[in-house]
């Protein structure tokens, strides 16, 4: 006849530690999920005092007035060397997607939501860095920023 010991129940502790790496996993899961979404959703809204960057971990709004429009003008980080981000500071940096805190290869910092580098909407800020934007339509979307700040 076989008898049985039951192994004396441990701690609250275990399963506390275990539930609490299993909502960092899930929590961590989630953002990777927000990153991979803003991947392809990431937009600029502009507004009529304001642009909005919406996607990311990044995003955030931006009183037109801050904007230094001229020195704006449309790149290609191909022939624009120094403009190419160079070191990520805070972001993301995905194959073909960056979005983020980074510094260019001049140093200067950068906000940047890039996908494609032929054609780059850089906007210089009266705050200490610049936007890198790869929006579709660069030219018209600096137009429409001109346009709505000497409104």
């Amino acid at each position: 006849m076989t008898e049985v010991f039951a192994i004396a129940p441990t701690s609250h502790r275990p399963a506390l530690f275990l539930g609490t790496i299993c909502l960092l996993l899930v929590a961590v899961a989630a953002v990777l999920a927000w990153v991979a979404y803003s991947t392809r959703h990431s937009r600029v809204e502009v507004g009529t005092a304001s642009i909005r960057l919406v996607g990311d971990l990044w995003g955030r709004s931006l009183p037109l007035r801050s904007l230094d429009l001229a020195r704006a003008r449309v790149l290609d980080l191909e022939t624009a060397r120094e403009y190419r981000p160079r070191r990520r500071t805070w972001g993301t940096g995905l194959g073909g997607y960056a979005a983020g805190w980074f510094r260019l290869a001049s140093g200067e910092r950068a906000l940047v939501y890039l996908t494609d580098r032929r054609r780059v909407a850089y906007v210089p800020t009266n705050e200490g860095y610049a936007l890198l934007l790869s929006v579709e339509r660069p030219d018209a979307f600096l137009e429409l920023l001109a346009r709505r700040k000497g409104a």
